[in-house]
């Protein structure tokens, strides 16, 4: 359980950070902190997780004007279905 707990600190501070950079139209910064967010959901398996932050991803990359990436982190939002994240269960980050 001590492994978790600094998962969910370093988590947490990168959402932090994320958002902020967002907020302040700054979407590289916020990429890059939401992609630490969606590998530390992904170790944790955390499919809701997964999808905030795939979605979060998806966000930042319309503002950026990246639709084709945008789409791609749509589609890994999409997890309900499988529990893996994504339509073929693989990463986009990988």
């Amino acid at each position: 359980m001590n492994r978790l707990a600094p998962d969910i600190v370093t988590l947490r501070v990168a959402h932090c950070r994320a958002e902020h950079a967002a907020n302040g139209e700054q979407y590289h910064l916020a990429v890059m902190h939401y992609r630490t967010c969606l590998e530390a959901a992904e170790r944790r398996e955390d499919c809701q997780a997964v999808r905030f932050f795939a979605l979060r991803l998806a966000d930042c990359y319309d503002s950026m004007g990246l639709t084709h990436k945008a789409r791609e982190f749509r589609s890994l939002g999409d997890c309900d279905g499988d529990g893996e994240g994504g339509e073929s269960g693989h990463s986009l980050l990988s």
